[in-house]
């Protein structure tokens, strides 16, 4: 089950992350989400090797348990690490791309910097970068020459809006840039909320193998059976 729970957040990541792309250059911060999706899968295998060995009462597999618990747990704490660290960047990146994505605006649906903004904009309700007004200053703007901006700054309760900035009180009034930082660090967030719940729950699962071993180890009957021995 955390297994399949790992590997969802990871997905759900990599989904998202789909939609924002082009707000992005450094495609290393999809690192944690990579990890994440790699330790759920490993995260079911290791399972399948814990109840065999708990059932077996195999004191080797047990052991070996306790070892992969350990190094996934570190691994967890390397995508909380990188998590942290990446999160601290989306602003910057975001910042350093989004007035690109923008000037390649061209209004046509196949162009894909053009359906990354028209999605941002009605799933987030914002309009430009910092407001609707920057619009104008775009190349798009400027070849239309119609005094508007997309539609896709359009209030969504309104159905006679055409984006016209004469009709101010029609757009969204905040801009886009600090949502979708917004939006992309609570994604990161995600993933590093998931990492620490599930190293706390192999944490627990060492603990339970270890209890094991231990009660294993100082059962007398268990060391004559291993020895060859029997016990009355």
């Amino acid at each position: 089950a955390a297994a399949g729970i790992l590997c969802y957040v990871g997905a759900y990541v990599f989904i998202t992350y789909d939609d924002y792309d082009h707000f992005f250059e450094d495609v290393y911060t999809l690192i944690p989400a990579v990890i994440i999706i790699a330790v759920g899968t490993l995260l079911f295998i290791i399972g399948l090797i814990g109840c065999c060995a708990t059932i077996r009462e195999s004191r080797c597999g047990l052991a070996t348990f306790v070892i992969i618990l350990l190094l996934v747990f570190i691994t967890e704490v390397v995508v909380v690490v990188l998590g942290y660290i990446y999160r601290a960047k989306v602003e910057d990146e975001v910042d350093h791309s989004i007035q690109k994505v923008y000037n390649r605006y061209n209004g046509t649906n196949p162009d894909a910097a053009s359906r990354a903004i028209d999605y941002v904009q009605r799933q987030l309700h914002c309009c430009g970068i910092h407001n609707y007004s920057d619009w104008e200053n775009t190349i798009w703007f400027k070849q239309t020459k119609n005094n508007s901006v997309p539609l896709s700054c359009c209030k969504a309760a309104l159905s006679n809006c055409t984006g016209s900035l004469t009709r101010p009180m029609d757009l969204y009034s905040e801009g886009c840039e600090a949502l979708v930082v917004k939006k992309l660090q609570e994604i990161m967030m995600y993933v590093i909320w998931a990492a620490l719940a599930f190293a706390a729950i192999q944490l627990l699962g060492m603990l339970c193998a270890c209890i094991v071993l231990c009660r294993r180890s100082r059962d007398p009957a268990y060391e004559l059976l291993i020895a060859g021995g029997t016990y009355a």
